[in-house]
């Protein structure tokens, strides 16, 4: 039996392809459920990957952040819309002031010079009624007996999250939850970051490691060393001299001698209370095995807590259902009513069910749902992704429109964060070379070979090549914003590479730079001993990639005008750590994100005594100058007003003519986010901002369907092509009934 012909099977595969294309249009292309849109959820991506970790104790990678702040509270944090930053009760009552003792244990006044102050004491009163998070860790039975702190072995049974068991119980947050925290920093057991800087200054905590280490020997002894499940380690079992709760809500810290940034230190999650229940049900055998730990299943007393927790895909907050009556601010800044920041005044937070962050492993899908509405905040943590579609409205006249149109918020501005290239002070050719080896005379010639680099890097240039990372250039390492900055200001301009003119700052030329190669030693980029051109490495820890690779070129072209070759050795972060802490480097770019708003968060960056090389500190410059360092121990310890300002003034001068770094440029932030996410004001210091977000639902909906509607016209076309394709079918299968075996057409 003789099949279709040619013809007719042509026709067939196209109305085959016709009713796919067909059904596909009836479809949309959402990548949430249908009901999403109209419910009370937020999507955001988050890039590249899964947190890595969520217990505040470990927790320092901008990643956490998205989860770590909405779950935890620390005592303080900022308040959402003032600024400068101002410090704000979070769990705590009131932001407490400390009280200071000398070292016989006498009170101070409150302006005692910081020479005289053996210990800052901080009394911190904790809210009544706060309470943590369902959990089966605070689960009891009629007896008051917690009802999973042992289980036998295949009770765990098929459960996989804390959601799994029967039975969630809460308790009141009281002080003791955050003398626990503190006191967790100490153990060897989980990263702990920051443990060596509490160590500095938390009365006993050093002594405390040394302890809890012993008692830890202990009891794992005899353990497989290889094995996740670890004993508890209840460290209420050991007191820690400054940390404790004279009442049960009343936190007591003791700060060796004056500190005041010790007050910033409480807003951030590293103080986050930890109840010991979470410790000792997480403990338990086969848990870890399962992913039950507090680095995947945070406990805190947030607004949100975590549902669902799929390892780079998708992780899921919900409301807190114990969470307290908090409500959003009433005052702002000047403009913030105009802007609707202030129209949810003394309104109940969150406003939010639900916080859905979905990973996303490439730009170009994720802007595309953000584009299209899908994604209502593009990344939830990031200050820097409207930079793009800034960028893009400025290239394209149809984008503008379209941006516009659709209303993003894309509002750019500055915050408290910095990028800059830097050299090694310790290297013989650009610094002072290692314990200062080179002659007083070799030191001048290298300073202004380092002054001379300083002004051929255009960084005014830099911001309109690479627009997306465009920033004001810095005149010194404090940006706006923090106290103590001149930024923008004509006193604020660095002498070494601008001059005031016309209003504003300008760039030395070019041969300003190379008469200083001259006096360097140098002139035309070649030693005048021994007639070798001078070639310097340059350590980018960043793979070399076709993107990566135009900014490279960029710094490689700045220090060839003035006659220097520069060698790039790009690594990744790993290999880069380790030549710093080696020694083995010469120029280098670096950024940093400020821990929290004080001048100190900044210069300590440059302070002798953190050395990364020698002392495994921040100042990767290996920066040591005996004049800055001791402006700087005095300066720390100062409240702000007119006399830490001199002394910041002073430091600023000292560096600048050193000129460690190139100072670089603080980077424009602007976030990107929908027209009905309400209540958005993108800050890097502001971390726990789910809880004031708000989303205008029906008009998302609204602009969903106007943004996706289907395009019908490319199905009338194939329509047509089918129709005309089955009358050709027609014609043939016609022409060949017509047509006899000898091939004559009969009548």
């Amino acid at each position: 039996m003789r099949g279709p012909s040619l013809a007719w099977r042509t026709v067939l595969r196209f109305l085959a392809l016709a009713a796919a294309v067909w059904l596909a249009a009836g479809c949309n292309n959402n990548p949430w459920p249908d009901s999403s849109a109209a419910s009370n959820t937020l999507h955001s991506a988050v890039v590249e990957s899964s947190p890595r970790h969520l217990d505040p104790t470990a927790s320092y990678w901008s990643n956490d952040t998205a989860y770590t702040y909405q779950i935890y509270e620390p005592p303080y944090g900022y308040h959402y819309l003032k600024r400068p930053f101002q410090l704000v009760p979070k769990t705590a009552a009131a932001v407490a002031k400390p009280r200071y003792i000398d070292k016989n244990g006498q009170p101070l006044p409150d302006d005692a010079p910081g020479e005289l102050v053996a210990e800052s004491i901080y009394d911190v009163p904790i809210r009544a009624g706060v309470m943590f998070q369902p959990h089966p860790a605070f689960a009891v039975d009629e007896q008051g007996r917690h009802r999973y702190h042992a289980m036998k072995p295949g009770e765990l049974g098929q459960r996989r999250t804390p959601l799994d068991f029967e039975y969630q119980g809460t308790r009141e947050l009281v002080a003791d939850d955050f003398v626990y925290a503190l006191k967790r920093h100490a153990t060897t057991r989980i990263t702990a970051p920051i443990f060596s800087t509490f160590a500095e200054y938390v009365v006993g905590l050093k002594e405390y490691g040394l302890l809890i280490r012993q008692e830890d020997k202990k009891l794992r002894q005899g353990l497989d060393p290889a094995s996740q499940d670890k004993p508890f380690l209840d460290f209420r079992r050991w007191p820690l001299a400054g940390a404790s709760a004279p009442e049960k809500h009343l936190l007591r810290i003791r700060i060796k001698g004056k500190y005041p940034q010790w007050s910033y230190w409480m807003q951030m999650t590293f103080l986050a209370p930890i109840p010991w229940e979470a410790d000792a049900f997480y403990a338990q055998p086969g848990l870890a095995e399962r992913g039950l730990t507090l680095d995947m299943w945070p406990v805190g007393t947030g607004p949100y807590m975590m549902v669902e927790f799929v390892k780079d895909r998708r992780h899921v907050m919900k409301r807190n259902p114990n969470y307290r009556v908090e409500l959003y601010p009433c005052e702002g800044m000047p403009g913030d009513k105009e802007a609707g920041l202030l129209d949810d005044c003394g309104k109940r937070m969150p406003f939010i069910d639900t916080l859905v962050s979905t990973i996303e492993r490439e730009a170009v899908p994720q802007r595309g749902k953000f584009r299209q509405g899908f994604y209502d905040l593009e990344v939830f943590e990031r200050t820097d992704t409207g930079m793009d579609y800034l960028v893009a409205m400025q290239d394209s006249e149809e984008v503008r429109r379209e941006y516009l149109d659709k209303g993003f918020r894309l509002n750019r501005g500055s915050d408290v964060n910095s990028y800059f290239i830097g050299f090694n002070m310790l290297d013989p050719v650009l610094g002072d070379g290692d314990s200062g080896v080179n002659s007083d005379e070799q030191k001048a010639r290298n300073r202004k070979l380092r002054q001379a680099i300083s002004i051929a890097i255009d960084w005014e240039e830099y911001a309109k090549v690479f627009p997306k990372k465009a920033g004001d250039t810095a005149m010194s390492p404090l940006p706006p914003g923090i106290f103590g900055s001149r930024q923008g200001t004509p006193e604020g301009v660095n002498p070494v590479t601008h001059v005031w003119k016309d209003g504003k700052a300008v760039r030395r030329a070019i041969a300003e730079a190379k008469q200083l190669m001259v006096e360097a030693g140098y002139p035309n980029g070649r030693d005048q001993k021994s007639g070798r051109p001078l070639v310097l490495n340059y350590d980018y820890y960043a793979p070399a990639t076709p993107e990566r690779k135009p900014e490279i070129d960029w710094v490689v072209r700045q220090f060839a005008k003035v006659d220097i070759q520069l060698e790039v050795r790009a690594t990744d972060n790993n290999q880069f750590q380790d030549k710093v802490r080696k020694g083995k480097y010469q120029v280098f770019w670096l950024g940093w994100l400020a821990d929290y708003p004080d001048a100190e968060n900044f210069l300590f960056l440059l302070y002798g005594p953190t050395g990364k090389t020698k002392h495994d500190g921040e100042n990767t410059a290996n920066y040591a100058s005996a004049e800055y360092d001791r402006l700087f121990v005095q300066m720390k310890t100062m409240e702000d007003g007119p006399a830490k300002q001199q002394l910041i003034d002073d430091m600023v001068r000292v560096v600048r003519e050193d000129a460690p770094w190139t100072m670089g440029f603080f980077p424009y932030t602007s976030g990107a986010a929908q027209h009905w996410v309400l209540n958005y004001q993108p800050a890097i210091l502001i971390r726990d901002h789910g809880r004031y977000l708000r989303l205008d639902v029906p008009a998302r909906v609204a602009a969903l369907q106007a943004w996706n509607r289907p395009v019908w016209w490319p199905l009338g076309l194939l329509a047509a092509a089918v129709a005309a394709l089955v009358w050709l079918a027609r014609r043939q299968l016609r022409l060949r009934e017509r047509t006899n075996a000898r091939g004559e057409v009969m009548a």
